[in-house]
């Protein structure tokens, strides 16, 4: 059963990274996908950049495209980074944080999502290259728990503090207990 609470709506600001400017904003699809067992699916990213050496978790999405609506966009992009053809039970809501770093303001629209089937990834060639990308298959609790564990970084703090009210919010639209 899903309850159908208003939409969550977030306004968070990047206190990790020295703020100089920002310069573009960035619309962003993303999924909280999960199973009929109440399993739920995210990436797990390896990172050595700008940001710094980092192992990460984080829900599946990105950037929505040039004349693509944000429903096209997260299944696609589902599509790619899990393999995962799903079925979108309705919008979450949308945070809105930024990343100091890069200059960017991110607008991340969120998706609650059922998976249907799963088949071939169509990773982009530099998210094998430099991010190392793997689907991670977590219950809520220990999803928690790995958003805890990657917080040890400045980039991994900035990806929970958005993901993890997200995820107590599906927690209470899933009815979890």
């Amino acid at each position: 059963m899903i309850s159908k609470e208003s939409k969550l709506s977030l306004r968070l600001q990047d206190r990790e990274f020295p703020f100089a400017y920002i310069d573009h904003d960035r619309e962003i699809a993303r999924g909280i996908v999960f199973d009929e067992e109440k399993n739920f699916y995210f990436v797990r990213i390896h990172r050595d950049d700008s940001f710094g050496k980092a192992t990460l978790i984080e829900t599946a999405g990105g950037g929505v495209e040039k004349g693509e609506s944000l429903e096209t966009a997260i299944k696609r992009e589902l599509k790619e980074e899990l393999g995962a053809e799903v079925e979108i039970l309705q919008e979450i809501g949308i945070v809105s944080d930024y990343y100091n770093h890069v200059h960017r303001h991110n607008i991340n629209h969120y998706f609650l999502c059922k998976v249907r089937s799963f088949g071939e990834k169509n990773l982009m060639p530099y998210e094998i290259r430099d991010f190392h990308m793997e689907t991670l298959k977590l219950s809520y609790e220990v999803a928690i728990e790995e958003y805890k564990k990657c917080s040890n970084t400045k980039l991994g703090r900035l990806i929970a503090q958005r993901e993890v009210p997200v995820l107590e919010e599906v927690k209470k639209m899933l009815l979890i207990h």
